[in-house]
């Protein structure tokens, strides 16, 4: 069977990549564990119990947030759960160290795959920055035929797709600018029929993976959902791959990392943020 590495320190190769643009920062709920003061729902059950706060479903799928989303769909309509959705990730987090030093590199690729707008505020908020561009995941159930949505750095709606010098790609969709959600069991189920076939990935996303790695930063692995997106964003990429991941692995988690060739970092995220956005870490 194989087997993953497990770091106990930051390798400089991390950083390095990053700021030379051969590794893609890959982003998950956990980020916004780095954001001081109001955040919106940063995980999958804390969010379920947003929603089932503002309609009631059924006491068994309450915890379980595709099949909650799903029934408020199904009986109270779409409509009311993209606004559920929307009043859930309209607290805008303060963008942390670590979203703004993500947001000042000139990386090719950055993969955010959670709702909140805080790393398009960190980039917005770059002065020196309009040379990026915003692709996102669309709900078949919405825009059916249609798999993505792009946006130019103001957030305006483009009809066909952007080259710029960096994609944010957002493939579960995301509050700003247009209040796009995949959260529904649908919705993804949508997706996973086309997804090992590469249909619902952006082709400029298929094309940069080739020359990268992935580091994910607030990343779980512990549900097959977030398994399946990170498998097929990966592929046919170049990496190495690394996952800042604190916590001992389940099963699971442990059996994705080998599959996958990725090397876990057995550090807290605080801690690998510190170390990124060090002055050291940042000198040229």
């Amino acid at each position: 069977m194989s087997t993953f590495d497990t770091l106990d320190d930051l390798p400089p190769d991390v950083a390095q990549g990053l700021r030379a643009g051969k590794l893609a920062p890959y982003l998950g709920p956990g980020m916004l564990s780095l954001c001081l003061g109001s955040t919106p729902p940063a995980d999958p059950l804390a969010l379920a119990a947003v929603l089932t706060a503002k309609v009631s479903v059924p006491g068994k799928i309450r915890n379980r947030l595709t099949a909650a989303a799903q029934f408020i769909e199904n009986f109270k309509h779409r409509k009311t759960l993209v606004k559920a959705m929307t009043e859930a990730y309209a607290t805008a987090a303060e963008p942390s160290p670590l979203h703004h030093w993500l947001a000042g590199l000139r990386t090719p690729l950055i993969v955010d795959a959670w709702y909140d707008d805080t790393l398009r505020t960190a980039l917005a908020a770059a002065s020196d920055r309009v040379d990026w561009a915003e692709v996102q995941g669309l709900s078949q159930s919405e825009h059916f035929g249609t798999w993505a949505g792009w946006y130019d750095a103001q957030g305006g709606a483009q009809p066909d797709p952007i080259e710029a010098p960096t994609l944010l790609y957002k493939p579960w969709g995301g509050h700003a600018p247009a209040a796009n959600f995949l959260v529904s069991d649908s919705d993804f189920v949508e997706v996973l029929t086309e997804i090992d076939i590469q249909t619902p990935i952006p082709a400029s996303v298929q094309l940069r993976r080739k020359h990268l790695g992935f580091v994910f930063l607030g990343c779980r692995f512990n549900d097959q959902l977030p398994r399946a997106f990170a498998r097929q964003i990966m592929k046919r990429s170049a990496g190495p791959h690394f996952a800042v991941l604190p916590d001992a692995p389940t099963r699971m988690e442990a059996r994705f990392l080998a599959e996958q060739g990725i090397t876990r970092i057995a550090m807290p995220l605080a801690a690998v943020a510190a170390a990124l956005t060090q002055p050291a870490s940042v000198a040229a």
